[in-house]
């Protein structure tokens, strides 16, 4: 039988591949995702989103495939407060038995998850 030579992901691809700074990148895809998934919940067109969030049709194609160079958390939240979502923030202390991270949830019986865009 082969062996095979494998790492455990952390559920953080950009910590695992060694990129800067991946609790921020993860938490900008995070807050992407839901921009898109909120976006297709109201079957909105990228033209119309544009309008809406004050961007052009190209970037918010870029954003919606997860080009997130240029955009901050914070915009992003803001973008998500336009689409009328609120976005709270959360600190509190770690556990003991782990170190540190930053996390993005959702609340599942929102439309968006009901209707399968999960």
């Amino acid at each position: 039988m082969k062996k095979h030579d494998y790492k455990i992901s952390s559920d953080n691809l950009y910590a695992d591949f060694g990129y800067k700074n991946p609790e921020e990148m993860q938490a900008k895809a995070d807050l992407a995702k839901q921009l898109y998934l909120i976006i297709q919940s109201k079957k909105m067109t990228q033209r119309e989103v544009a309008a809406l969030l004050g961007l052009t049709q190209p970037k918010v194609s870029n954003l919606l495939n997860g080009r997130l160079s240029g955009y901050s958390i914070e915009r992003l939240t803001r973008f998500l407060n336009i689409l009328d979502y609120d976005v709270n923030i959360v600190v509190k202390p770690k556990p003991k038995n782990r170190s540190a991270q930053t996390s993005i949830s959702y609340v599942p019986n929102y439309p968006i998850a009901a209707k399968g865009y999960y």
